[in-house]
């Protein structure tokens, strides 16, 4: 291949022809053409000639070149079997990339940082996710606790917002909590859709989350407070009593309900949207000691 980024038009365009590859939209294939962006997200992302880098979903490894420039191991999770020829291709002068031919939600993660990076090395997430399974994956990869310093993914600009939201706006629900449960999260650009091929149909957007050490609240147990927090968005127009009367139907009696809310001084007519982290903590906590 020629020392021509891959991220041009020009360039992917003559990539697909070579290999005569079609898009397939079950994958939610979208390639960046844009290699000023590509530097803008690895800027983003904090990577440096010391970091491990993981990417999902390479695709014919545009951004798998900028970050095999910039970082000092990049491993790389395709799927799609059709594109391991191409990146053996485009990536071939690159020394320091790995390509694991595995669908990321099935991947052993953990054992892969093991064997691909040094012990202590910082290990950054660096993707162009597919839109259509952006949060599986990324709570997958933040419910597992790995080792990684932070993850920094274009997705849906919708998407991107909520998980970045804080209290009181529209975006904010519980996929706002469960990620900044664990992240602090943040939108770092937006991205308009005429940089990618194909086009897709929304705008997307950076989404910056730098993992936390410890959770900014303490809970009894994690899957009981999502579940809490879950409820009270259940019927977002509906007040905190509501939703979660709804939820706990047989387990708390309404009267019940409202004594716990009282416990910790949450007025049961707020909606869930109102609710701080530290106060879902609180309801949380109250209402798993029965």
């Amino acid at each position: 291949m020629s020392n021509r980024a891959i991220a041009t038009p020009t360039k992917t365009r003559e990539i697909l022809k070579k290999y005569g590859f079609s898009f397939k939209k079950s994958l939610g294939q979208n390639f960046l053409v844009d290699v000023n962006i590509l530097k803008n997200i690895i800027e983003h992302a904090g990577i440096d000639k010391k970091a491990g880098a993981i990417e999902i979903g390479p695709g014919i490894g545009a951004l798998t070149e900028q970050l095999a420039i910039h970082a000092k191991d990049v491993v790389a999770f395709e799927i799609d079997q059709r594109l391991l020829p191409i990146l053996d291709d485009t990536l071939g002068e690159y020394g320091n990339v790995s390509i694991i031919n595995e669908d990321i939600l099935k991947a052993d993660v953990q054992q892969v940082i093991e064997e691909k990076f040094q012990p202590g090395q910082p290990v950054h997430v660096v993707a162009n996710l597919p839109y259509y399974i952006t949060t599986p994956i990324l709570m997958k990869l933040l419910m597992a606790r790995l080792p990684i310093s932070s993850l920094t993914v274009m997705i849906q600009k919708e998407v991107a917002d909520r998980m970045a939201a804080s209290p009181n706006s529209k975006s904010y629900g519980s996929l706002s909590i469960a990620v900044q449960y664990y992240t602090e999260a943040r939108v770092v650009m937006n991205v308009p859709k005429t940089v990618f091929q194909p086009q897709p149909n929304v705008d997307s957007a950076v989404l910056h989350l730098q993992m936390r050490k410890e959770p900014p609240v303490q809970v009894e147990d994690e899957d009981f407070f999502f579940d809490v927090t879950k409820a009270t968005f259940g019927q977002r127009r509906k007040t905190l009593m509501n939703n979660l009367a709804r939820h706990f139907k047989g387990t708390y009696e309404k009267e019940e309900l409202r004594e716990r809310l009282d416990d910790i001084g949450i007025d049961p007519k707020r909606r869930g949207e109102s609710l701080s982290m530290e106060e879902f903590a609180r309801l949380a906590n109250r209402l798993y000691s029965k």
